[in-house]
């Protein structure tokens, strides 16, 4: 199909920049530095319209860490006192009840939940209660199908998992990122290889249904055979999905700090050496028994644990994005929440949306976010595009294609746009591709 096309279109001549330092992953669309406070009205507009019948889910941003992780760039606050997240819980709570009054949400199940952080797990057991039963007093989710809650080893405790089963989680997902205890200290992780152990015995115990466990490749330090070794020891323990990341050095980390200081202890890995890492992570999972599904994801079942946070969200479900420096989208409306919790707790407790920048995306902007999100599950089916936009995804993004199909990168049926398996391992580089010109070579956030 992407052969006959009658339009002339060259090889890929220049290259696909990689950096070793700055974001990798492409997580919205247009990019974060496109979002601003002029269009927050937009989200308003979007609010009091009637309920829609698409799905309705909530990302909940709980920032509380015992450390800062090297790498992370996710905005978190170390060693609160109680008071202090008890405060900010009443606050995400308060924040839901704004939402649930608005015509756009009242009465609109929830599907999806997503409880992410920070540190969840540094939550007491009160604390997890009294947020899940805000929350639900807020909006109904007796019929949710998916609640995931990150938890870190060494804060995971038998009576706090009983508390996640009390609130409804249904997937528990634990970032490990490696077996070796080096390289867990050298990248400023808190937790050893043991303490992986301890909490994955008692996760199993209260018996979740679904445990994905996360892990990292091309962390500093790394060599292949610590990589191998982490490889061989998560599918010793069997989880119900994997999630491997490829190591990025955002530039307001720790990461980035010590590389532009020369302090860092060991250089970077190239992209390269991470993607070939990644796939042979993806091959011994497979000969596991394990279904790569995404980029970033294996799986041991595909049809029972299929990622609705994801597949719903990329598919142009309704999240509404909970706490400081929250994301969501709402009605074709990207918005960001306040990124400080003294301004992020002043607008809720003024009885106002704590929204600080937004961006309305028209038609065509969603069919771009929509077929470059999708692109991530490595197979993007064509006929679900043309229903839902009137358009044909192969000539929308004929001449990126055609160049991609050249490089070995993807393939074109009359079904779907496929990525092989050199293109899933790069799909994040290869995603900004597809941006309309106004969104080429910005800055991403």
């Amino acid at each position: 199909m992407i052969a006959s096309a009658p339009v002339n279109v060259p090889t890929l001549t220049a290259p696909i920049d990689e950096p070793v330092a700055g974001n990798y992953f492409v997580a919205a669309y247009p990019p974060f530095s496109a979002w601003d406070s002029a269009q927050v009205p937009a989200l308003h507009e979007a609010l009091a319209q009637p309920a829609p019948a698409a799905p309705l889910g909530l990302y909940v941003h709980l920032p509380f860490c015992q450390k800062k992780c090297d790498y992370c760039y996710y905005l978190s606050y170390i060693a609160q006192p109680a008071a202090v997240v008890d405060r900010y819980l009443d606050a995400v709570v308060r924040e839901m009840e704004l939402y649930a009054a608005q015509p756009g949400v009242k009465g609109r199940p929830v599907s999806f939940a997503y409880f992410g952080g920070g540190t969840p797990s540094t939550l007491s057991s009160a604390q997890v209660r009294r947020l899940g039963d805000g929350l639900r007093r807020a909006l109904a989710w007796d019929n949710v199908k998916e609640v995931t809650f990150e938890c870190a080893p060494r804060s995971v405790r038998h009576e706090f998992l009983e508390s996640l089963r009390e609130v409804g989680v249904t997937r528990v997902s634990m970032g490990v990122q490696s077996f070796d205890n080096e390289l867990l200290k050298l990248n400023g992780r808190v937790h050893l290889a043991e303490d992986v152990s301890r909490a994955y015995s008692m996760i199993r115990e209260v018996d979740f249904g679904w445990v994905n466990l996360d892990l990292m490749c091309g962390l500093l330090g790394e060599t292949e055979e610590k990589w191998r070794e982490s490889i061989r020891r998560i599918i010793e323990l069997e989880p119900d999905s994997v999630t491997i990341y490829q190591t990025e050095i955002p530039h307001n980390t720790q990461l980035y700090r010590d590389l532009t200081s020369g302090a860092l202890p060991a250089l970077p890995l190239s992209w390269d050496i991470k993607r070939a890492r990644l796939d042979q992570g993806f091959r011994e999972l497979e000969r596991a028994g394990y279904t790569v599904v995404s980029a970033y994801n294996a799986v041991k079942d595909p049809q029972r644990h299929r990622f609705l946070y994801q597949d719903y969200l990329w598919r142009g479900a309704d999240m509404l994005g909970l706490g400081v420096a929250a994301f969501g989208y709402f009605g074709g409306v990207h918005f960001q929440n306040q990124a400080t919790i003294k301004h992020y707790e002043a607008a809720v407790e003024q009885g106002k949306l704590p929204v600080t920048r937004a961006f309305k995306l028209s038609i065509h902007d969603q069919l771009v976010r929509e077929f470059i999100l999708q692109l991530k599950l490595g197979e993007v089916p064509i006929a679900p595009f043309q229903e839902r936009f009137g358009l044909n995804i192969v000539v929308q993004f004929y001449a990126t294609l055609r160049m991609f199909a050249n490089e070995g990168w993807i393939t074109v049926s009359d079904e779907a746009v496929r990525l092989t398996r050199r293109g899933l391992l790069r799909v994040d580089r290869l995603l900004p591709r597809f941006y309309d010109s106004r969104f080429q070579d910005v800055r991403y956030t």
